[in-house]
């Protein structure tokens, strides 16, 4: 690939990256996912790119980058910036060709992301509050020492790498009616779509970015770029994407869907429930859109890739948690009860007469109860569903318990 404008990118491009990757990178399965198919009504496919050797996608471009590095450059060395994925990617493929790699990363970073970055021979460097900031160092670096700056998104060898994805997605499962990618700063976008939309033209193609981070959509759209807050797709949490993409997404006409953060959780926990698949936020946003967007794809064949698995356990957790809240299936109830001996003894027995099981007590009894006479108790309750927590509540109710639900 003669380092084509991104604008111009093409299947052939992607083609050749495909084989420059080849058994560096892993081709990955793609999986029918019935149970997700069943929540949003229509045919899902997921691509497996959280098994990839450092779990997710970025290691398709920086392979195919850094192969089409020069001698003297490969000689001299390479430096990237990141958080995450890009940085163990690069990291990861620099040491099998032999190539020295720096990894500008923010002072923030979570201890794990460093060690797994060096653990695959890269020098990290920790400078800065912000990934801006740490870009800023990196170039800086780059310049001093005349190292090669391997962007994770706006670059044209990035872009093809990426782009391969798509390929092997539609090579597996031709039947497939449209795809679903997450969109950070564009680059795994653009390259799926030129090289998706060249071998299947009826194809559609969606872009997804959570609602707090929906630079691309707003910059296809024509509006200012404004962007921020937490989110658990911190991988996709971009506030400056890149212009090649960008150029590349206009000019296919693709469309990036906006989800909000409730459905990006929603989909973690079906990802790990319904297919036994664990998720990163970012890897998640693919079923999310499916979610937040059930009559764009009812009836449809969809392939979306659950392209990042590089979660915190205790996010993953928490995740896990607060779904199963919210379906009902994890019931809270705060009591104001009398004081007095038994009472306890009562409540609990009427919840497992009626199916529930008490996994957490809080009981106050000192000093946040409205009077003496009283005290205040909340319980966790583990339930098969919805139904059997509301008859829970009637049995409280019944026995003239003063109860209300938490969610």
């Amino acid at each position: 690939m003669e380092d084509p404008s991104p604008a111009v990118l093409t299947l052939a491009d992607v083609r050749e990256a495909a084989e420059r990757i080849k058994g560096a990178v892993l081709r990955t399965p793609v999986v029918p996912a019935p149970a997700i198919s069943r929540v949003t009504g229509c045919e899902v496919w997921l691509k497996l790119d959280n098994l990839q050797a450092t779990g997710a996608f970025k290691e398709r471009g920086a392979a195919n980058r850094l192969a089409l590095l020069t001698a003297r450059e490969k000689a001299t060395g390479v430096i990237a910036m990141s958080a995450g994925n890009h940085a163990q990617a690069v990291a990861r493929h620099a040491s099998l060709l032999g190539i020295r790699a720096t990894i500008v990363m923010p002072r923030f970073t979570p201890a794990t992301k460093v060690v797994r970055t060096e653990s695959w021979g890269a020098n990290v460097v920790l400078h800065g509050d912000t990934l801006a900031e740490a870009a800023g160092h990196a170039h800086a670096l780059a310049l001093r020492d005349g190292l090669t700056f391997i962007h994770p998104y706006d670059d044209p060898g990035v872009i093809a790498g990426q782009g391969t994805m798509a390929i092997e997605m539609i090579e597996d499962i031709p039947a497939l009616e449209a795809l679903v990618f997450p969109v950070g700063g564009g680059g795994l976008l653009a390259g799926c779509a030129a090289a998706a939309l060249e071998l299947h033209p009826a194809l559609k193609v969606y872009g997804v970015e959570v609602e707090g981070y929906p630079a691309m959509a707003q910059r296809l759209a024509g509006q200012p770029v404004s962007v921020g807050g937490p989110t658990v797709a911190e991988g996709i949490a971009v506030r400056d994407v890149g212009d090649g993409p960008y150029d590349m997404l206009k000019r296919l006409g693709i469309e990036v869907l906006v989800v909000p953060e409730r459905a990006v959780e929603q989909g973690i926990a079906l990802l790990a429930e319904g297919a036994k698949v664990v998720a990163e936020g970012a890897g998640a946003a693919g079923v999310a859109a499916l979610l937040a967007h059930p009559a764009r794809f009812a009836g449809k064949r969809v392939g979306t890739p659950v392209c990042g698995g590089n979660i915190d356990a205790r996010a993953l957790s928490n995740v896990l948690l607060r779904q199963l809240l919210r379906d009902g299936r994890i019931l809270r109830l705060h009591f104001d009860i009398p004081d007095r001996p038994g009472v306890l003894a009562d409540i609990s027995k009427r919840i497992s007469d009626a199916g529930g099981n008490v996994i957490e007590v809080k009981h106050q009894q000192l000093f946040g109860a409205p009077t003496v006479q009283s005290t205040e108790l909340e319980l966790m309750i583990e339930v098969r569903d919805s139904i059997q927590g509301q008859a829970i509540i009637a049995a409280m109710v019944a026995a003239d318990y003063v109860v209300r639900r938490v969610q």
